[in-house]
């Protein structure tokens, strides 16, 4: 298969994704009603630079859900659990770094290592029911995710109560040496027109970071063949020599301690607690951007920029009125419905090309 071919089809799934969600899109604006040429008119408008700055923080919290949602992805595990685990991770991880007094740098440090740990040891329970109950990680994870909302939910209403019915209970406000560094000064060798007060926030550099690693243990590592193998086939792996509760547990682990990130813009950059504010929703949305980025540090990216962007355009459709802005979540899920379908179509193309071509091969040698 030539490199142009190839090239061809990597991008024709995404292209027919974004196409068919589009029209489809459009038709669910005729039928309800709405101005689509408007609705378009407004999602083509450049966005302006604070408006990038929040697309660019979203994304990074995007970006790292999408990679903890990989990881046991790439080892044929269905982390649904990313949602709680972020959560655990960042209540922890606020309670903790409010209740200490570090100097400048070692407190941030602490804050992500408090964060990581408590992330990685959630998923870790639903890794240790996997391995000696054989229970289901889809299940697991989905009654974990249960009793970490309901519990934070919980532990925020008994302190709104002692705390004489304030609008916002939270945990302690981190001190200022816990807090991360922002990367407004890089944005502004482009545009000083950040109105608002908007950062940039430092976790982008450690999305960046975060994905380098995860390119280089899974694609360039032997832990991440054995991961790949694992998932690909477990009888063959386990064979090989590659015992197959243990790399369970160990993706749980690195998936829960990724997870457990996602949280640190609001900690770190915008908060500096954790409050009745706090930004939910983040690990269900990881899933679908692993999912359309298939599972690539570079795919998952452009599917973390694509979900910010959409997510910023949702508050500027409901401002000007183009269009209501659960428009946006249809379309998001219509994204990556389209994206699922048209991989396996691209995929279904590429084994009859390859069945095609070692035919020729074939003929060629009995000739």
């Amino acid at each position: 298969m030539s490199g142009v071919r190839r090239i061809g089809l990597v991008l024709l799934a995404p292209v027919m994704a974004i196409v068919v969600a589009a029209i489809v899109t459009t038709l669910v604006l005729v039928i309800a009603g709405e101005d689509a040429g408007l609705f378009w008119e407004t999602l083509a408008t450049p966005p302006a630079a604070r408006n990038i700055v929040n697309i660019i923080n979203n994304a990074s919290v995007l970006y790292l859900s999408g990679l903890a949602a990989a990881i046991g992805f790439r080892m044929n595990l269905f982390n649904i659990g990313v949602e709680g685990q972020y959560l655990m991770g960042a209540f922890f991880a606020a309670a903790a770094g409010g209740a200490v007094d570090l100097p400048e740098g070692i407190h941030v440090l602490f804050i992500l290592l408090v964060a990581m740990t408590v992330g990685a040891l959630w998923a870790g329970l639903a890794g240790l029911l996997k391995t000696s109950r054989g229970i289901s990680e889809v299940i697991s994870t989905i009654m974990l995710n249960a009793i970490a909302t309901t519990g934070i939910v919980a532990w925020l209403s008994v302190a709104w109560r002692e705390g004489g019915l304030s609008t916002n209970s939270g945990t302690k406000a981190i001190a200022e040496s816990g807090h991360l560094f922002d990367l407004t000064r890089v944005v502004e060798l482009f545009t000083r027109d950040i109105a608002g007060g908007r950062e940039l926030s430092g976790v982008l550099l450690i999305a960046i970071i975060v994905g380098v690693w995860y390119h280089l243990l899974v694609n360039r590592s032997r832990f991440g063949f054995d991961l790949r193998a694992s998932g690909y086939n477990p009888i063959a792996a386990r064979v090989g020599g590659v015992p197959p509760k243990r790399m369970i547990m160990i993706a749980m682990l690195l998936s829960g301690a990724v997870a457990g990130l996602v949280g640190m813009v609001d900690i770190l950059s915008r908060q500096h607690r954790y409050d009745q504010n706090f930004t939910p929703g983040l690990g269900f949305a990881g899933i679908a951007v692993a999912l359309l980025g298939r599972n690539h540090p570079i795919g998952i990216a452009v599917g973390a920029m694509l979900f910010a962007f959409l997510d910023a355009s949702s508050s500027i459709l409901q401002i000007t009125g183009s269009a209501s802005r659960e428009i946006i979540v249809i379309m998001q899920g219509l994204i990556l419905l389209s994206s699922v379908i048209a991989y396996e179509f691209v995929r279904r193309i590429k084994e009859r090309e390859e069945v095609r071509l070692a035919s020729i091969a074939m003929e060629g040698v009995t000739a």
